[in-house]
Order: structure tokens, then sequence, then C-alpha cells
């Protein structure tokens, strides 16, 4: 990709023209607009003839990881305020989400940062705001991007970042969806429960005697699954909330190292979610995606989405479907012995997909970089 592709794409992502969409999901306000007023520049050298990039060695190439709800913190924009454009995107964010997400993002309370409805924009739009800061400071990560990937809610700053969606667009969809979950995960006492095994640690087994063991106690129809492969032997586990309390309590009988339920409010990334599919399918029917300009890997299955239905369907089923992200990051980094690994920024709150990554494949991760979002650093 030349820089001039590169720069378009990021600015089309920019532009928040958003489509008339199914009539029980009203647009954003039309001022979001104006955001596509400040990229004109960039936007203008997509009119220039687009030059094709000699091949780069992989040394030479980026890959930005994108996190997922989980990553949340109050403070998280603050180190990313001076550069160019970012109040715009925050400002557009009000727009489209109708409410201060700066202020909450900068001054929280936590607790209701940390709320689903709230805190998957917030992430979205500081990653967002992070590819805005790196963009900035070191414009060649952007242009010799080969691959891009987000956990969870991250796969929608991913494919805004590709060129695949509108900013206004991307954010109503990840609004959409937030609330559903935020919905969804009230309707059923439900978790998330992160679980470091062994290689002898049977996850399979085990959510099988949970979801016997809630059977006993009159749940119908009880959920306890993987819901996230993040490094070998390591695993996120979703379901009712008396199945994680199961797995807690006989964790030794499975050969779990540690458990630990996470902050959030549901049990996502499995059926419990069902509720949240119709909204998210409706919205992402009326809004314009294309095919990424740069490859996007799925959550759903680690491959990388060819076209713009592909996106649409896949998007959808990742709310009710684990995340792969072990997969995701073989098909990203498998290379041949003696080949040199990409550059790796992750971009948005947090390290935790570099300390993934690191567990994943060791010399990738001596490539990597988190880019800061709390203070002002580089």
């Amino acid at each position: 990709m030349s820089v001039r592709v590169a720069r378009a794409a990021w600015a089309r992502g920019w532009g928040a023209g958003c489509r008339r969409g199914a009539a029980d999901f009203p647009l954003p306000p039309p001022r979001a607009v104006d955001v596509a007023e400040l990229l004109r520049d960039a936007t203008a050298a997509e009119e220039g003839p687009r030059e094709v990039a000699a091949r780069r060695p992989p040394g030479q190439c980026s890959v930005l990881l994108f996190p997922g709800q989980g990553s949340q913190v109050v403070g998280m924009g603050r180190g990313l305020l001076r550069y160019p454009r970012v109040r715009e995107l925050y400002a557009a964010a009000r727009s489209v989400l109708g409410y201060d997400l700066l202020e909450l993002s900068l001054h929280g309370p936590q607790e209701a940062l940390d709320r689903t409805a709230h805190c998957q924009p917030a992430v979205f739009v500081a990653s967002l705001a992070a590819v805005e800061k790196l963009h900035h400071l070191q414009p060649a990560v952007i242009e010799n991007c080969v691959a891009a990937a987000g956990f969870s809610v991250g796969e929608f700053a991913a494919l805004v970042f590709a060129g695949a969606m509108e900013f206004s667009e991307g954010l109503y969809a990840v609004k959409v969806r937030a609330e559903a979950m935020q919905e969804a995960s009230e309707a059923v006492p439900s978790g998330m429960l992160s679980v470091l095994g062994q290689p002898q640690s049977k996850f399979t087994f085990a959510c099988l005697e949970a979801r016997e063991h809630c059977k006993t106690l009159g749940i119908e129809n009880p959920v306890c699954e993987v819901a996230n492969y993040l490094f070998p032997d390591c695993r996120v586990i979703s379901g009712h909330l008396e199945a994680l309390q199961f797995l807690q309590k006989n964790s030794s009988k499975y050969h779990f190292r540690r458990t630990k339920m996470l902050p959030v409010s549901g049990g996502f990334h499995t059926r419990l979610m069902e509720p949240a599919l119709e909204p998210l399918a409706q919205v992402l029917k009326s809004i314009g995606v294309k095919k990424p300009l740069v490859s996007v890997h799925s959550n759903v299955d680690g491959n990388r989405y060819m076209h713009p239905k592909h996106v649409q369907k896949l998007l959808v089923r990742q709310v009710v479907s684990p995340v792969k992200w072990e997969q995701t990051m073989h098909a990203i980094y498998e290379r041949k012995k003696g080949t040199e690994f990409p550059q790796t920024f992750e971009v948005g709150p947090g390290n935790q997909l570099g300390t993934i990554l690191k567990s994943c494949n060791l010399q990738a991760w001596k490539s990597y970089r988190p880019v800061e979002v709390l203070e002002d650093g580089t």
C-alpha cells in the first residue's frame, strides 16, 4: 500500500457520512459529517496517481492490533489530545453517541466506563485516536501496514482503519452492538472466567460438568463454554455465573493453575448474546461496508476478510462465537524459519494483546510496541 492510498483510506475511515438505515435504527446526527472536512488534505491525495509500492522486506512491514472490552481505564485518551484531529474525532463521537465520550474516558467514574454500553465505544474511539497519533509520529508504519486484527469490538476499529467502514458508521454499529449486549447480559446472571491451564487441562470436560451442575440447580439449557482462545493453555470461559463458580471451586480437578473472574457484565461470545444478533445485523445492512484495503483477520476463524458480505456476516456471528485470537496470531505471524517479523503496534488502551503475543510467538513479540494513550509519550 502506498502512502497516498494509506492516507486516503484512513481519511475515508473518518468520513462520517451515514447512509439511510433501517427504520428501527435512527441515524447519527448529520453534523457528524463535519469530520470529513478535517481530512480534506489527506483525501485529496487519493486523486493523484496510485504508485505501486515496491515489495518491502518483512522487517519493514507493520501489523496493527486493536484491543477489546476490558482494556478500558479512566484517563485513556489523555496522551492523544495534542495530536491532529483527535479532539475532532471525539467531537464526532459525541454527535453519534449523544453523550460526551471524552469526558467519560478522561474522568470516569470507572464504574460508568466499565458498562458495556459505554466501554465498547470508548475503546473503539481511543484505538482510532491512537492510530492518529501513530500516523502523526511514524507515518511509515501506516504506509507499510500489511495486516490488522482486533479483539472482539476491536475488530470494528480494525475495519475502520482498513477503509471497510466510515468512522461514524462503524461507531454507530458499535453503539448498537454494545447496547444490545448490555441488555442481553442483564437478562441472565452470567460472566466470563479467565483460566490459565496446563497441557493436561480439560477445558471441554470441565465445561460439560459445569453445565451438568447447573442442571441440578434447576437451570434450563445452561451455558458454559470457551469464549476466547488467548494463547496455549489459556482460555476465557463464558456462561452462567453458577457454572463459572463451579469451575473456580473445582479448578484443581481440571488442572487449572489460575482462575479469575473478568470485570464484564455478561457471558459474551456465547448463545446468551443471541438477542443482540438482530439489532447488529440490521445496522450492518444499513451501512456501506467495503472490502478492506489492508488484510483484516476475523475473530471467528482467524482468516482474512475477503469481501463486504463476508464482513457483515462474520461480525454478527462473532457476537455468539468464540474469539479465536491464538489462531489469528498464528495466521498473521506464521513464516519460514529465518524470515524477519513485522513491527507490531498495539493501538488502544493497555498492552494485553502484547502480553498474549509474547505467549503465542516470542520472536514476533520482540518487534512489538504499544502506543501510549494515557500519558503524552511516544
